[in-house]
């Protein structure tokens, strides 16, 4: 691996926001200015292929990035303010492997996204 790309590495390994090409761009480049936008687009489809990233759309238009793991986690993105907030929960988990088996299947994987705005502190309503 090459220097530049362990940057790159190191950029996404240390992110918790979903970066896309251009923050994780911003970021490396703060490291190593020699990095060019090509690169990092270049290295995040190679570790994408490789398995070392999750690519994401999440409606904005923008494929955002994070590291991949073995621990399952779900999203819920903010639409009013952009922000994805990682979440777990087992009654979902457990509402999906029933589901599927319902249908006649065993649920091998699975990604869930929800899209949501901030609930009104007043009145408790969009």
């Amino acid at each position: 691996m090459t220097g530049q790309r362990r940057v790159i590495a190191r950029v996404v390994s240390e992110s918790n926001d979903h970066p896309d090409v251009e923050m994780l761009y911003q970021r490396a480049v703060a490291i190593d200015p020699h990095i060019s936008i090509a690169t990092v687009y270049r290295t995040v489809k190679l570790f994408e292929e490789a398995g070392i990233t999750y690519r994401h759309d999440f409606g904005d238009g923008r494929s955002r990035y994070e590291p991949a793991s073995d621990e399952h986690h779900d999203h819920l993105i903010d639409l009013k303010s952009g922000r994805v907030i990682e979440f777990t929960s087992e009654e979902i988990e457990t509402l999906q492997h029933a589901i599927a088996r319902k249908l006649g299947y065993k649920l091998v994987d699975h990604r869930l996204e929800l899209y949501a705005v901030p609930l009104d502190h007043e009145s408790g309503t969009k």
